[in-house]
């Protein structure tokens, strides 16, 4: 509880006004994020809802892989040309996991043209309109969140765009760092089922969760100074045409955010390895040569140890902190998947799981004020006043998920 006060303690050390504490918000959210937790987790047969996520991610991934299989061969996974390592297919990241991007993509636009996503992200909309006092369509922006990207969810309200509050824009922008994409929820999902049971059921909470988490911090430093938000008419929302024009169209965005994926990986670790040369030439640290990831380790080890994580493994843990917030979370969690199971507890994966599923990265700054300013051209100059200052909530609000979460009885995640 320390850790969730001290990250709304620094929310309101930058709030554009003090005096507008959110005291009934701040209640509301951490009893929603509570009351999800327990919702997904503690009812009965919930485990039984969250192993059917599991199963379905894992007959997606398969799907992918045969997609992916019959354009690339043995590259994603297929039988192998060489006898002698046939029975361990290499899991090379571009063939197997990009594919399954793809594959997200479209059938999540599929899957809201024929209504399904369309009502379950209103269903949440309504939640949030009515339990965090949101005008319509920032609570449908913020819910849209929840299974589409930063850049896709504004299209949800395109109408409104111009409408909305410089608050609301603000939230918007956090919640969108604060969570992250269903194409992308996935990915992460394969990356850690070998080490973390439930992997699916976890990135698929820890996104959920997260939202009521940024909305707050959001409201804390810019509270909205109009009591009543934007309506919202949901005649307006995003339409396709046909099924054929869903799964055309999103298969068209999955290539957009796959090419991101792999460009962003490509020279973030590119240049990861030149800052690691030149931190070469320094003396060692406690005997270990300097690198970009024992310094992260050093900065962030406090920061994962106030959410929860063990002393004796906080140095890893805020390497992959640092990680997540200067490189991407999607090489974070590549990381995170490579751990030796022996060098880290499944407590300490389950924590970090939720502290870094969020797009609250330098890059994704970009990506979100590019994609922004598109849709709202007259509005440049705001957003980009906004986006860096939202880097900092939509990055605390995935750690007071990750902090909620480790207050919970370790036994609720079965």
């Amino acid at each position: 509880m320390i850790a969730i006060a001290l990250i709304i303690l620094i929310a309101w050390v930058f709030s554009e006004n003090k005096r507008r504490f959110p005291f009934w918000l701040t209640i509301g959210a951490l009893g929603v994020q509570a009351g999800l937790v327990l919702l997904l987790f503690a009812i009965p047969n919930s485990h039984a809802v969250l192993a059917g996520v599991t199963s379905a991610v894992d007959g997606l991934a398969n799907a992918a892989d045969r997609g992916a299989q019959f354009v690339f061969g043995y590259l994603s996974g297929g039988d192998q040309p060489y006898g002698a390592i046939a029975a361990n297919a290499p899991f090379i990241f571009g063939f197997r996991v990009l594919p399954l991007i793809l594959v997200i993509s479209a059938l999540s636009a599929l899957l809201w043209h024929w209504g399904i996503l369309k009502w379950l992200t209103q269903a949440f909309g309504f939640v949030f309109e009515k339990t965090m006092n949101l005008g319509g369509a920032s609570a449908l922006a913020v819910a849209a969140n929840i299974s589409m990207g930063m850049v896709e969810s504004p299209i949800v309200i395109r109408a409104y765009l111009d409408k909305l509050s410089r608050a609301e824009l603000f939230l918007m922008m956090v919640v969108g760092l604060a969570t992250v994409a269903g194409s992308t929820m996935v990915a992460y999902a394969v990356i850690l089922a070998p080490v973390l049971p439930n992997a699916a059921g976890h990135v698929l909470v820890a996104s959920i969760i997260s939202a009521p988490a940024g909305i707050l911090l959001a409201r804390i430093m810019i509270p909205e100074e109009h009591k009543a938000g934007t309506p919202y008419d949901h005649a307006t929302a995003l339409k396709y045409e046909s099924s054929m024009d869903a799964i055309t169209r999103g298969v068209q965005d999955g290539v957009m955010v796959a090419v991101n994926v792999a460009a962003f990986i490509i020279v973030f670790v590119a240049f990861v390895w030149i800052v690691n040369n030149l931190l070469g030439l320094a003396p060692p640290i406690n005997g270990e040569p300097v690198t970009l990831q024992l310094l992260f380790g050093y900065v962030f080890a406090p920061v994962a140890y106030m959410i929860g994580v063990p002393w004796n493994e906080s140095l890893q843990a805020g390497n992959i902190l640092g990680t997540k917030l200067f490189l991407t979370e999607f090489i974070a969690y590549i990381e995170l998947g490579a751990v030796p199971a022996d060098e880290m507890s499944e407590l300490s994966r389950m924590i970090l799981t939720y502290a870094i599923c969020g797009f609250a990265n330098v890059a994704s700054v970009g990506i979100m004020t590019g994609g922004m300013t598109v849709l709202m051209p007259e509005r440049r100059a705001e957003i980009m006043s906004l986006a860096w200052k939202a880097l900092l909530p939509g990055f605390m609000a995935t750690l007071m998920t990750a902090a909620v979460v480790a207050a919970m009885p370790e036994g609720l995640f079965g």
